[in-house]
């Protein structure tokens, strides 16, 4: 098959999946990612009656699927379903709109087997512009592995001579169960591609901490506010977590610099507003670094770890951007969202209970 006729044929296969429209607004002063889900059209049928009861998905890309995973209602036995929702993403800072991916994905939803994936949509976030809404109508494209170059790659050998390997288009699939069943393969491949498109230096992202930093000239030491958490990673069976945040300033000879919130039950999105002081001249402060760490209670166990983030003059991007203006500028309450990761502090590993 020629390049022509294949993409003259993915075209055609773009167009028979359906349309989806939506608005996306970010906004820079709040920190945040609205996603107006509007309506689709003409979606391809995915049950047997020739209709299909489809939802939306979101996903931002680098990240844990199940960490920022915002979801519509389904709406029923439809191939032109109108949503009208809006979903918000929270601690989105200027970083990740340069390099995120907004992934949008159309499903079907199936009560007595694995939903059906319909379609998807990519959007790079740097599209977007600050306090501008973003209007798209675009059609949907199939879920397949992506591959460098078309349908191709090139590879290293055992004797670091190259290799090509070439791949075949998708077949086409006779029926809505074996999509299913083809689909939750391709959904495996996706997984370990998304880990792969990362690479193995990032870490794997836990949700996000709004933090507020603050030296007081006065009482001559700094405040630290922890002030809410968004889009945490579920730990628990339910889908949930019933997360906390412990601080700690390191180096702590005397093990005296730990402060703890209250749990928060069932959540995944906890407002805490609790402050922790800790007594010290601006010039020691310097020397430290503040270690924030976000865990999930249990009952007769160890808690789990949900993630962490340290600010300080060894820090990178934003946790170090926000740890030098704190101490640049004495008395004035900033606050700013940052990225919790799987990584756990080595001091922090031997302090698993509540």
């Amino acid at each position: 098959m020629s390049d022509r006729s294949w993409d003259e044929d993915r075209g055609q296969s773009r167009a028979a999946l359906g349309t989806l429209e939506f608005d996306l607004l970010y906004d820079q002063a709040s920190c945040t990612l609205h996603c107006s889900i509007l309506r689709a059209k003409g979606l391809k049928p995915m049950d047997f009656n020739g209709l299909a009861d489809p939802y939306v998905k979101l996903h931002l890309l680098p990240g844990a699927c199940k960490a920022n995973k915002l979801k519509t209602k389904t709406q029923r036995n439809t191939l032109n379903p109108v949503w009208n929702e809006d979903l918000t993403y929270s601690g989105i800072t200027v970083d990740d709109i340069t390099h995120k991916v907004l992934r949008i994905s159309v499903c079907d939803e199936d009560k007595l087997s694995h939903n059906e994936f319909i379609g998807e949509i990519r959007v790079p976030l740097r599209r977007l512009k600050p306090s501008q809404k973003k209007h798209f109508n675009i059609c949907l494209e199939r879920q397949v592995p992506v591959c460098v170059g078309r349908w191709g790659t090139t590879a290293r050998g055992p004797r670091g001579d190259q290799v090509s390997r070439t791949f075949s288009p998708p077949p086409q699939l006779a029926s809505p169960s074996s999509m299913s069943a083809a689909l939750r393969g391709i959904s495996c491949y996706l997984k370990e591609l998304e880990q792969a498109e990362q690479g193995p230096g990032l870490l794997e992202e836990r949700g996000r901490i709004l933090l507020s930093l603050s030296y007081s000239s006065r009482r001559r030491g700094l405040l630290v506010g922890i002030v809410r958490c968004a889009h945490l990673a579920a730990m628990d069976v339910n889908g949930y977590s019933d997360p906390y945040v412990k601080t700690y300033l390191r180096p702590d000879v005397d093990k005296k610099s730990k402060h703890k919130t209250c749990v928060k039950k069932k959540t995944l999105n906890p407002e805490f507003n609790e402050e922790f002081f800790y007594d010290m001249e601006l010039s020691t402060l310097a020397t430290k670094t503040l270690e924030v760490t976000v865990w999930d209670y249990d009952i007769g166990k160890s808690n789990d770890f949900i993630g962490g983030v340290s600010l300080g003059s060894g820090a990178r991007g934003e946790a170090r951007r926000h740890w030098s203006d704190c101490l640049q500028q004495p008395d004035a309450a900033l606050e700013r969202w940052h990225t919790l990761t799987s990584q756990l502090p080595p001091a922090a590993g031997a302090l698993p209970s509540a």
